[in-house]
């Protein structure tokens, strides 16, 4: 009866495991690669940053009052900017036309038009080209699969948000487009529900950009050392630091939501309401009919009174802007003192988590400076433009952090099977090893 060796013995275990079965199945079902490339990861980064950049313009473009300069909307032909006097004469009285011109403009004259138009069209373009530069290249990635299934469905879905997000961009135009705002107290300027939309659904792009191109290089990154690479993310999973996971993660819903309020305060004009600190006119809350200013209820019995105030009221919406920050202040000090006063999470934390609170700290420090400076000095538009970057910069620590303290579930089965395949693969190692040793012995026997 014939005897098989090691090796063969070895690689029949190895071809009935449910590790090669699972393995084979999933080749059959797609052709997609287990790990995206890493220049997919780059250049996912690369495209956040675009959007960084033009998230910082489109709030220049708003703070120099240039956003309603563009009338209409063409999503192709509206590329090109006006290519003659005449061309640019058409563009002026369409302009004319718009409530902010009558209200607030109604002495100037086509150059000064050609400033504020210059800032609007440059926003669209960026727009466009931030859209272009997605979309090709997903459609190049995918097509060549260089990233994984999942990550095709990703990319897919952020090209849809992308387009979501310029049809978005001209509905907040459109708002302060309408007639309406031609009646007396109203005030030629967008809606800040729809403003703060924009805004929010730019930062989801970002952050979905930022969050995928983050995890592509940590998935190579582990699976190149999986050895290692499991023994992080067996240590991030201990039950000692579940709480601040959690923590983390509810840090990032904050300081998002501390955005947003940040953008219903810009789109009332909320910022030149109060201009000291921490006081609100002579002490910490400001009085309670500027607060709940029956005005803003549209209903008899007021049942909308809270609510309607909270987003409509210029003096309540910096009210929640000012407790949201000092919140997320708070927040992230105690996410510091923690992370250095427990000794378990010191134990155990990573010497990545611990500079990315660090990096945290630091950057919300120097955003509640913007912010607060900001305010004194009635809203100059240098200091409110670093003061919206610095609250995207602040969001993007937080992230990074996430990044660097969760465990997907689907990067701890990437690096489960790198690992399973290194120890297969020495384990098939020593059982050639022992053949070979084998064959030599009976080879020195025979001679």
């Amino acid at each position: 009866m014939p005897t098989s060796s090691p090796l063969s013995a070895l690689s029949q275990t190895i071809s009935r495991s449910p590790l090669a079965s699972r393995t084979s199945s999933s080749t059959k079902l797609s052709s997609f690669p287990v790990l995206s490339s890493k220049a997919s990861a780059y250049w996912l980064l690369a495209s956040a940053t675009s959007v960084f950049g033009i998230v910082i313009f489109g709030g220049l473009t708003r703070l120099t009052e240039s956003g309603l300069s563009i009338t209409e909307w063409r999503p192709v032909t509206g590329s090109f900017p006006p290519r003659n006097e005449t061309v640019w004469e058409e563009e002026f009285a369409l302009y004319k036309l718009s409530p902010e011109f009558k209200m607030l403009n109604s002495r100037m004259d086509l150059d000064e038009f050609k400033q504020i138009y210059w800032m609007e069209w440059g926003h669209r373009l960026w727009g466009r080209v931030v859209g272009i530069t997605f979309l090709l290249p997903t459609a190049y990635f995918i097509a060549r699969r260089r990233v994984s299934a999942q990550m095709a469905r990703r990319l897919v879905g952020i090209c849809g948000l992308i387009g979501f997000q310029g049809v978005i961009g001209w509905w907040m135009v459109k708002s302060g487009l309408k007639d309406e705002l031609l009646e007396t107290g109203s005030q030629p300027r967008v809606s800040q529900y729809r403003l703060a939309t924009h805004l929010g659904t730019a930062f989801v792009a970002y952050l979905a950009m930022l969050w995928n191109g983050l995890q592509i290089l940590r998935e190579h990154r582990l699976v190149q050392n999986p050895e290692e690479g499991m023994k992080l993310l067996s240590t991030l999973q201990r039950p000692e630091l579940r709480p601040l996971r959690r923590y983390v993660g509810a840090l990032s819903g904050l300081v998002f939501l501390t955005a947003i309020s940040g953008a219903l305060v810009a789109g009332l004009d909320a910022g030149l309401v109060y201009n000291n600190f921490p006081w609100m006119g002579q002490g910490l809350l400001p009085p309670r009919r500027e607060m709940l200013d029956p005005f803003y209820s549209h209903t008899p019995d007021q049942a909308d009174l809270i609510w309607r105030n909270m987003l409509e009221n210029p003096v309540l919406a910096q009210l929640d802007h000012r407790v949201l920050a000092t919140t997320t202040f708070t927040a992230i000090m105690g996410l510091w003192a923690y992370s250095r006063f427990s000794p378990a999470v010191r134990r155990l934390l990573p010497r990545s988590g611990r500079t990315g609170i660090l990096g945290v700290v630091h950057l919300v420090t120097i955003q509640v400076t913007l912010g607060i400076t900001t305010l004194w000095y009635l809203v100059p538009t240098p200091l409110a433009s670093a003061h919206q970057a610095g609250a995207l910069a602040l969001l993007t620590g937080v992230f990074v952090l996430a990044s660097r303290v969760t465990v997907p579930k689907r990067t701890l089965r990437l690096v489960q099977g790198a690992l399973d395949r290194a120890q297969t693969g020495h384990q098939a190692l020593n059982a050639r090893r022992v053949v070979e040793a084998a064959t030599r012995s009976r080879v020195a026997a025979a001679m």
